[in-house]
């Protein structure tokens, strides 16, 4: 299955790339808003500052918004699913898919890096069989959404976290499936059957 990988200028494209490819993906790179708006599913997955994401996702930024609008499954991941929501306080404004802002963790210890255990929160064809799994993060900001679509969450010294949300066809995890495993690769996984039964 194509799986289109959007090209904002920075992140991990090839990790994520073999990742899906490894989970039965056929998954392409790509600027081109017509592939982002045509693919069953676009990923968007990225490191970095948020600001400079959204800067390079400019040129597919309606291509995104018309997915959603037609119901076809998109998924960020980690700089990825921040950019789901409105604006953020590392600076500049995402998609606005999900309503809410991005803030910077309020925790000793930041960013919050490694390995730490997901709970999930309620069913979700994205995280099918992972809750209690342990799967890698690297952020120093998380989404607080307006609305009740976070699916799972992480603990992170005093703080309580979103670590994963979904909203019809847009979902986003603030881990990285592609250093995580076993479980990641399940995530990855899921991801396409769910886009499949889109």
């Amino acid at each position: 299955m194509k799986v289109v990988l959007v090209d904002y200028g920075a992140g991990n494209l090839l990790s994520i790339s073999a990742a899906l490819a490894r989970a039965g993906a056929d998954p392409v790179i790509t600027t081109d808003p017509v592939e982002v708006r045509e693919a069953p599913l676009a990923v968007i997955a990225g490191v970095g500052n948020l600001g400079s994401a959204a800067r390079g996702l400019a040129q597919v930024a309606n291509a995104l918004r018309e997915r959603a609008d037609r119901s076809r499954p998109t998924l960020g991941i980690c700089v990825g699913m921040q950019l789901l929501f409105e604006a953020s306080e590392e600076g500049g404004s995402g998609l606005g898919l999900l309503r809410g802002p991005v803030r910077r963790l309020r925790a000793r210890r930041v960013p919050h890096m490694g390995w730490n255990t997901v709970t999930v929160l309620r069913p979700s064809p994205l995280l099918e069989g992972v809750d209690g799994a342990a799967v890698y993060f690297a952020h120093s900001y998380a989404a607080e959404p307006a609305d009740d679509v976070a699916v799972a969450r992480v603990d992170h010294e005093e703080s309580r976290l979103v670590a994963a949300v979904e909203s019809g066809a847009v979902a986003g995890v603030q881990f990285h499936p592609e250093r995580s495993a076993a479980s990641g690769a399940r995530v990855l996984e899921n991801a396409l059957r769910w886009s499949r039964s889109a």
